[in-house]
């Protein structure tokens, strides 16, 4: 396993690379094609003072692989330069990318020799991508010197918008391992302000929700207490005679109706008048005589 090759990383200023996602995934399937040795290509596209655009990319048929490395041969060029001439006749090689499977993302001695000798352009850039982690980081010139890019963007470039171009200056909360953007066309870049116009109507929405669900609790809280007592009136004035009935069960004992009068019940310790006519038989004495 080759030792990663000291390649200084500081903000500073620095190409702008913008990829195109379906380049990026052309070489990402390429890398996984071989899990055990390199593979490399090149990059076509254009650039504008210094910003590139990675627009298409070229396989390198007929590479001389290796665990560790891999090699532009002669007939790797020639292929190349045939697709190049054929498909992108207006268009420029401005890098080139190859794969690291299963050690990581940086350039070793070898590949800063190609990149030295067959990428010597300030415009140029080399492209990592290791297909067991799915890492993947760019490299590029710098005052002379190759090291690891920031400002790198992979997503559609008609949708890509580089803000202060001129300068060039990397945002300090941006991810010092070269994390990738892959912005959404027509989306809403993550952390814009929320319109104001929404956030009102957002408010007003809740509020709404929240009264009306007061006013359809307490109705319903309201027919539950109120239905018990509408249900037993409305009995007593369907049938108000087995309603008095009820409410003197305790008081009188109900007889069979003598024109339209209802006795008196009798309690246990008042007689009856037929008993209280009758008198008790006298004692006898002790000769049974009265």
């Amino acid at each position: 396993m080759p030792k990663p090759a000291k390649v200084k990383v500081r903000v500073s200023t620095q190409p702008v690379v913008v990829m195109e996602a379906e380049v990026a995934r052309k070489i990402r399937q390429h890398a996984r094609t071989s899990m055990k040795a390199e593979v490399c290509g090149v990059l076509i596209g254009n650039t504008d003072h210094e910003r590139m655009t990675v627009e298409a990319c070229i396989p390198g048929i007929n590479a001389a692989q290796g665990g560790a490395h891999v090699t532009f041969t002669q007939d790797t060029w020639e292929h190349i330069y045939k697709i190049k001439d054929k498909e992108y006749p207006d268009d420029k090689i401005v890098g080139w990318y190859h794969s690291h499977p299963g050690f990581g993302v940086f350039l070793s001695e070898h590949d800063l020799f190609i990149q030295q000798n067959f990428f010597s352009n300030p415009q140029q850039v080399a492209w990592v991508y290791d297909p067991h982690t799915d890492e993947e980081g760019c490299f590029g010139w710098i005052g002379g010197n190759i090291e690891k890019l920031s400002a790198i963007r992979v997503g559609y470039s008609q949708d890509v918008e580089i803000v202060g171009t001129a300068s060039h200056e990397v945002d300090e909360e941006e991810n010092d391992d070269g994390a990738l953007d892959s912005p959404v066309p027509g989306g809403r870049a993550e952390g814009s302000p929320e319109p104001a116009w929404m956030k009102w109507a957002t408010q007003f929405l809740g509020y709404a929700a929240a009264i009306l669900l007061g006013l359809v609790s307490g109705y319903a809280l309201r027919n539950l207490q109120v239905a018990p007592v509408l249900e037993s009136y409305q009995q007593i004035m369907d049938h108000p005679i087995d309603a008095c009935r009820v409410l003197l069960q305790p008081y009188i004992s109900i007889a069979p109706e003598q024109n339209g009068i209802i006795a008196p019940a009798q309690t246990p310790q008042q007689a009856s008048p037929q008993q209280s006519q009758q008198k008790a038989p006298a004692p006898k004495g002790n000769n049974g005589k009265q």
